[in-house]
């Protein structure tokens, strides 16, 4: 499996566990997540997961700062609904990284480390995606502006072609190094750039929403 060099210029993140540590899945319960794996889940790499990435791993650094974040104990909620748009999308990379699932996550072990609703579409005043430390109740809206960084116009000159099955095997090559290109700039360039992700804090007593 290979993936373009830049992925792994991409830093990458590190959690720990509890149910993890508890079942001896790893020491400590640290897991370390890379790019690459929400690539992995997602099957494909686009704005949209790259956005999804960098709202998640920023937000977590804004709500845990030096301290490591903790999987399982972090809710996640966004505006949309689950069939809107590419809220799935997002959804699933956030659920990656932070625990956080709908009706179907993990129900929990003698009544700890359940995942199960926590994640929540549909929830008015959410910007973004919202992450909620369950321990404190402090959240974070994370707010993409992909437009920041813009596709080279070209991509939507070659799209339709490639979509269609009928652009030529240059073409093709073209508009995949454009699109990867888009996203080495989103995810190394400018990925500490505080215009594209807009956090957003918000103190226990404060926050509204899940």
């Amino acid at each position: 499996m290979q993936f373009p060099d830049f992925y792994h210029q991409i830093p990458p993140i590190s959690l720990r566990d509890p149910l993890a540590e508890l079942l001896g899945a790893t020491v400590g319960g640290v897991i370390r997540y890379d790019f690459t794996d929400a690539v992995k889940l997602a099957g494909h790499a686009c704005p949209t997961v790259a956005g999804a990435w960098l709202a998640t791993v920023r937000g977590l650094r804004a709500l845990y700062g030096d301290e490591m974040p903790v999987r399982g104990d972090i809710s996640v909620a966004l505006h949309e609904n689950v069939e809107d748009g590419v809220a799935g999308v997002i959804a699933s990379i956030a659920t990656l990284l932070t625990g956080a699932a709908g009706a179907g996550g993990f129900k929990g072990l003698g009544g700890r480390f359940g995942r199960r609703q926590l994640l929540n579409f549909g929830i008015a005043g959410v910007g973004g995606i919202r992450l909620t430390r369950r321990d404190n109740g402090r959240s974070a809206d994370c707010i993409v502006q992909l437009q920041r960084v813009p596709g080279d116009p070209r991509l939507g000159e070659l799209l339709p072609a490639v979509v269609q099955g009928i652009a030529t095997p240059q073409q093709a090559a073209l508009f995949a190094a454009l699109w990867q290109d888009r996203l080495r700039r989103i995810l190394v360039d400018h990925a500490e750039h505080p215009e594209l992700v807009d956090i957003r804090l918000a103190r226990a007593d404060t926050a509204t929403g899940i």
